[in-house]
């Protein structure tokens, strides 16, 4: 049985070990589209600060590969896949054949049209080679204003500026961390950031980029203007899925996929930052990690393994602050009860979803302590009803 994986990243690579580890037998391909080697993309905000060297984002040497008879095909770039015959293209016109098929092939940076995109001193950050050129970037100029102040938004930015620079943060919702934070918990985070030197500006859209042929700053569409030398856009990823829609596989905002992992073609499956299950594409590690497992098994014995979506937990670490979500952590409205707690001065904030009386969603902000306790009572659905306001003072019941 000959499974070909297509992308090298966390996704792709966690399926290759589930592969070999239920298919001995099996001969096991990765085609990576970059000529690197597996690594660890939350690993490149601290090689940008200059926290730590370049080798080691990389997760493991190509000798743990050969041991276990994963092929590697680094810097080879996938053109075509025929379902039908069960074969993909190279770019250099070479057809290789496969048995099963992983589609792994991640997502790609999405920057907003905006007037003078086209100077100098514009990036965004994906890949190791961004992470390189924003870093050589960074060493020549003072100032770097970010766009988007979500996630890795704000993981550039702590970069940047444990690497010296002033960076200004430019966030289009009302407030920080949108997907994880509600207002009153991004207000705590904010001024956490702003005590450390940060700058943020929200509620606020790019209309333009300023500067001749380098970046000098961006103006508003308020009217306002920002200066920086540096712009860095991080508004968030799109699906890579032209070579899945190209073979005619069923494609939305990902491609898209069942229970088992399957997309629209038989024999080919989809897991990770490519693949769309039930309107979701999560854009996270921990449910690439857990649609790769649940892919390869489906690869190697097909209708074996079921996925039912992925509980949505996240923790961020930034600037000195730890922000964890868990599940349904910014439901709210008729059928929810939501519990609140802020102390912005010493930057801890609590927030509990409640529905029925059971534990659905958490943000818990400055509170590790408490997280892992708090994931196990949302997945055993723990009943609050009678003393949900301890939640705000301790989770033991």
């Amino acid at each position: 049985m000959r499974y070909v994986i297509i992308g090298n990243g966390v996704a792709g690579v966690t399926a290759a070990q589930a592969l070999v580890q239920a298919d001995p037998a099996g001969e096991v391909h990765i085609f990576g589209r970059e000529p690197y080697l597996y690594y660890r993309r939350p690993l490149l905000w601290e090689f940008i600060a200059g926290q730590i060297e370049q080798e080691a984002v990389f997760y493991r040497p190509a000798a743990w590969y050969a041991e276990r008879g994963i092929h590697l095909h680094l810097g080879v770039e996938v053109v075509a896949l025929d379902p039908a015959t069960r074969k993909i293209t190279l770019a250099d016109g070479l057809q290789v054949a496969y048995d099963r098929l992983l589609l792994a092939t991640g997502g790609r940076s999405f920057i907003p049209a905006c007037a003078g995109n086209d100077k100098e001193g514009i990036f965004a950050l994906r890949t190791l080679d961004d992470a390189r050129a924003i870093k050589a970037y960074a060493q020549k100029v003072s100032t770097a204003l970010i766009i988007g102040g979500g996630l890795l938004g704000l993981e550039t930015a702590r970069a940047l500026a444990t690497a010296g620079l002033t960076v200004t943060v430019v966030e289009f919702f009302p407030y920080l961390l949108p997907r994880q934070l509600d207002a009153e918990g991004a207000q705590v985070l904010q001024a956490l950031l702003e005590a450390q030197g940060m700058r943020v500006t929200t509620g606020a859209t790019i209309e333009a980029i300023l500067g001749n042929s380098h970046v000098e700053g961006i103006r508003l569409k308020d009217g306002r203007v920002l200066s920086g030398e540096m712009v860095l856009f991080s508004t968030g990823i799109r699906s890579e899925t032209g070579l899945a829609q190209a073979a005619g596989l069923q494609v939305n905002k990902g491609v898209v996929v069942d229970e088992h992992l399957q997309t629209s073609a038989e024999d080919v499956y989809a897991a990770g930052d490519a693949a769309e299950f039930r309107g979701i594409v999560y854009g996270i590690i921990p449910p690439a990690i857990e649609q790769a497992r649940i892919a390869a098994a489906n690869m190697v014995a097909p209708g074996s393994a079921r996925y039912a979506g992925s509980i949505p937990s996240t923790t961020l670490k930034v600037a000195g602050a730890e922000v964890t979500t868990l599940g349904q952590a910014l439901a709210e409205g008729e059928g929810y009860t939501v519990l609140r707690r802020a102390e912005i001065e010493a930057g801890r904030y609590r927030r509990f979803v409640l529905q029925e009386g059971r534990i659905v969603g958490a943000i818990l902000l400055n509170e590790p302590e408490r997280a892992k306790q708090a994931a196990q009572l949302i997945q055993k659905k723990a009943d609050f009803s009678a003393y949900a306001d301890q939640l705000l003072v301790g989770l033991s019941i």
